[in-house]
């Protein structure tokens, strides 16, 4: 099977000390993604809770930071109830450039699923559409 990625790309007016906030602490994470129970940690395992659609607090994703290269780059798995143990990996890099940060996510490791993967990376790649729409809000 070929290997399928979702690659995302959105251009916020800040610097990336600033981006890089909304990535990696839960109470910046929560005004765009999903709220945490602390702040990510190289080699330490996360967990995000649903804040939205009536289930506030529901375990929602989850997995462990792989790297963490302030203010460039992030490297973490990703899993939730749907993906049934199967582990994808979300690369975040943040490039400076004039007038602001071009924030890039690969998320890859979609073929691992057994059924409908191409189903399930396409539901994640609309629903990226969607945090980033709001990273873009919060984070300019």
């Amino acid at each position: 099977m070929t290997d399928i990625k979702i690659v995302k790309t959105v251009f916020i007016k800040a610097p990336p000390d600033h981006v890089w906030k909304f990535l990696t602490k839960a109470d910046q994470l929560a005004l765009w993604f999903h709220k945490g129970g602390a702040d990510l940690r190289e080699g330490g395992d996360y967990l995000l809770e649903t804040n939205s659609h009536g289930k506030e607090g529901d375990r929602l994703c989850w997995g462990k930071v792989l790297e963490m290269k302030a203010p460039e780059r992030l490297v973490h798995t990703f899993t939730h109830e749907w993906l049934k143990g199967v582990e994808t990996t979300c690369t975040w890099t943040l490039e400076a450039v004039s007038g602001g940060t071009i924030v890039t996510l690969v998320h890859k490791g979609w073929e691992k699923v057994e059924e409908d993967a191409f189903g399930m990376a396409a539901n994640h790649d609309k629903g990226w559409d969607e945090h980033f729409s709001r990273l873009r809000m919060v984070a300019n």
